[in-house]
């Protein structure tokens, strides 16, 4: 299935490779370095790439891209998954998943890699059940193994991978008993000119965070099910239940883990939670041309906006902005021409405004290269959909957790159109 994997940092270069069949060339990616040349942004890269005898599937993560070579026409989805997960578990174990600290663990990291395929196929990808076979890297474990020649390999095989419920390690034990749960939203959305919405729609994710002892069996009921679309989840969800009555039973995995995913589609549904207004215009004789922006809070529910952040891709014949901003900061660099404003804390009571005159190379641009405007944010305590917990109830054990939840929006692709 999956012949290769290359690990590539956001300058171009690649600084890991496996290879679990047969070992393939670098110059197999070429083909991707070209679409990357293409794209504008990293995000905008093909994720599935032909090429004349293999198929290239990636995924951008973290300013790194994992790149998957494959030889025979397989689910798609299947292998993105799986670059997921692997981004995930890296997470997991080094608490980032950065080229640095990738680096500095790579052999940990070729064992993870070993034992998550076997001859190109999906084996073990629970992060709880890899901390059995692969231990977590420690100071105290590296020099162990440094003076004893040792390795972060178990010596026995998990648990989990002999029972009905592989994703749970046996025999866990805690002091502090705790679940938690992250609702996180993000807005996908294009805006017109006025401000008036063109599509709309959130990709939602909960995140959990269970530390329980024993074998508990939970159950997590909504206010509003019936709004969620396209719902994945993880294997441990029972889909039966879900499917009858709109409820999450589950034996939860030992610590973090992606509980579900699911999609808002409804444009009706979807509160675009900022207003944009934006003139962004040329002398067709001349050169110059002006700019003038401002952002107001929508449908916040009351919740504060913060981080909020704007990115302008200007044409090439732009050569330098003189701009005022009544809040924040903007840079304008002259090799990559964009144009970020970076306005923190969205205050309702003065709304943050940038304006003022852009140098022009020679006439106005050509209407092909309009300017491009992409939001940043995010709104703590505020899941936009409208979706909300109502309760959790735990089967199975006798002891009392705590519980909590939290609940996040953040910018998708948020883009206005000039």
């Amino acid at each position: 299935m999956i012949h290769s994997l290359f690990l590539i940092n956001y300058t171009g270069d690649i600084f890991l490779e496996k290879h679990w069949k047969s070992v393939i060339n670098r110059s197999v990616c070429d083909y991707f370095f070209e679409a990357k040349e293409k794209a504008l942004e990293p995000e905008n890269v093909p994720p599935i790439l032909q090429t004349p005898h293999h198929y290239l599937i990636n995924i951008y993560r973290g300013k790194l891209f994992f790149l998957a070579v494959i030889q025979t026409e397989v689910p798609p989805l299947f292998v993105i998954e799986f670059l997921h997960k692997v981004a995930d578990t890296l997470q997991d174990y080094f608490g980032d998943c950065s080229e640095g600290v990738i680096k500095d663990n790579l052999v940990t990291v070729y064992e993870i890699l070993e034992e998550m395929l076997d001859n190109g196929f999906p084996l073990a990808t629970e992060s709880n059940v890899l901390q059995e076979m692969i231990r977590p890297p420690t100071i105290l474990r590296s020099v162990v193994n440094t003076l004893t020649g040792g390795s972060n390999v178990g010596d026995t095989l998990p648990t989990g991978q002999l029972s009905n419920i592989p994703w749970r390690r046996a025999g866990v034990k805690y002091t502090n008993n705790e679940a938690y749960f992250d609702v996180i939203e993000e807005i996908d959305a294009i805006l017109d000119k006025s401000g008036s919405t063109v599509f709309a729609e959130i990709q939602g994710v909960i995140e959990a965070c269970v530390r329980l002892t024993g074998m508990p069996d939970l159950t997590l009921s909504f206010m509003n099910p019936r709004l969620l679309d396209d719902v994945s989840f993880h294997p441990c969800v029972r889909f039966k239940r879900w499917e009858s009555e709109r409820v999450l039973s589950f034996i939860p995995p030992d610590g973090n883990f992606t509980l579900m995913t699911y999609h808002v589609s409804s444009q009706n549904l979807v509160a675009i939670p900022v207003y944009v207004k934006q003139n962004i215009s040329f002398m067709e004789t001349g050169s110059c041309g002006r700019l003038d922006i401002t952002i107001g809070p929508k449908q916040t529910m009351g919740k504060t906006v913060e981080g909020l952040l704007v990115t302008i891709h200007m044409p090439k014949a732009v050569l330098s902005a003189n701009l005022t901003a009544t809040q924040g900061n903007y840079t304008y660099d002259l090799a990559t021409k964009v144009l970020v404003w970076d306005v923190g804390k969205l205050n309702p009571q003065k709304l943050p405004n940038l304006r003022g005159s852009l140098s022009v190379q020679s006439g106005a641009p050509k209407p092909e290269e309009n300017p491009s405007l992409n939001i940043d944010m995010k709104i703590q305590q505020l899941a936009i959909s409208g979706l909300k917990v109502n309760r959790l109830d735990m089967y199975g054990e006798k002891y009392k957790p705590f519980k909590g939840v939290k609940y996040l929006t953040r910018a998708g692709k948020f883009q206005v159109r000039t």
